[in-house]
Order: structure tokens, then C-alpha cells, then sequence
């Protein structure tokens, strides 16, 4: 997609994500076939349901319709929220990990592996798990001294709510 096409989509459609209380974090077409395929990914901090998406993706329909930013060629559009393992790039991508089990590329290199605790503008207060039988250890991190990083899978953990419960 043309830079053009994107500022011109991402400027369309991002007052309308914002009316529904959603982050707009993507815009990516693709070619699937003859047609194009528009993908728009969307999150809150609450996360994003199915009913939500469904809706914004009628409205986001309608309002492709009435403008010209697609062209003339036919188009799949789909409305999504992001997958468990997307990158966590932005700050608030962070703030929504907070809790999460987290796979950190270093720039220094190396990896690490931690749960985020806590965090501010400058960087994360992370507990590190302890390894055979040793307690966890906190460790904070700069987001400059941050690569890459990225949600690991939980499938036992319990949450919050089980916890309480």
C-alpha cells in the first residue's frame, strides 16, 4: 500500500475507531488473488470483542463505500484485534502486557524472559521467574534497552479473577 493510500485510510478511519473507544494499530492491504484484501486491526484496554468488531467493521464498510480511497477494485475488508502474540512496540502495548509473561530481545543481545509488574515512562519493573526452585528476582529495564518484545503463551497460569476467587 502507497504511503499515500495509508495516511489517507489511517486519517478516514481513525476518528471513527476513536468514537468506539478502540486504538486504531494497523493498516495493511494485500493482494489475495484478483482482489485486495484491507486488513484494520483494532484494541482497547479492555481488548476487543467479536460483536465490536463486527459493527466497526459495517460502519468502516460504509465509509470506504462513500469515498474513493479504495479505487474501483473489489476488496475484502477485515476488522480484528491484534493476535496474543503480536510485538509489543508502544507503550500502552505494554501497559495492556502489565501481569503478562514477556519475551524481551535485548539490544545488547541476548533474551530474557520476565513477568512485567510495573511501568512508567522510562522503562519496566519486571519479576524474573527463578530457576530450579529459586525465588524470582526483580529486575527493571529501560524500553531503550528494549529490541524486540512480545507476549508469551500462558496455558496454566491462572488469572486475576481465579485468584481472587
Amino acid at each position: 500500500m502507497s504511503t499515500t493510500q495509508s495516511d489517507r485510510l489511517r486519517g478516514l478511519l481513525e476518528p471513527l475507531v476513536a468514537a468506539k473507544g478502540l486504538d486504531l494499530e494497523e493498516i495493511e492491504t494485500s493482494r489475495a488473488g484478483k482482489r485486495r484484501m484491507l486488513r484494520i486491526i483494532v484494541d482497547s484496554d479492555e481488548g476487543v470483542e467479536l460483536d465490536a468488531c463486527a459493527e466497526l467493521s459495517r460502519e468502516v464498510s460504509d465509509l470506504l463505500d462513500e469515498t474513493d480511497v479504495m479505487g474501483e477494485d473489489e476488496y475484502v475488508l477485515e476488522v480484528s484485534s491484534p493476535g496474543a502474540d503480536r510485538p509489543l512496540t508502544e507503550h500502552r502495548h505494554y501497559v495492556r502486557a502489565t501481569g503478562r509473561l514477556v519475551k524481551f530481545q535485548l539490544t545488547e543481545g541476548g533474551e530474557l524472559i520476565a513477568r512485567i509488574l510495573d511501568l512508567d515512562d522510562e522503562g519496566l519493573d519486571l519479576e524474573v521467574p527463578g530457576v530450579k526452585g529459586r525465588k524470582a528476582t526483580a529486575r527493571r529495564i529501560a524500553f531503550t534497552d528494549i529490541a524486540k518484545a512480545r507476549v508469551e503463551i500462558e496455558f496454566s497460569r491462572k488469572d486475576k479473577k481465579e485468584e481472587e476467587a
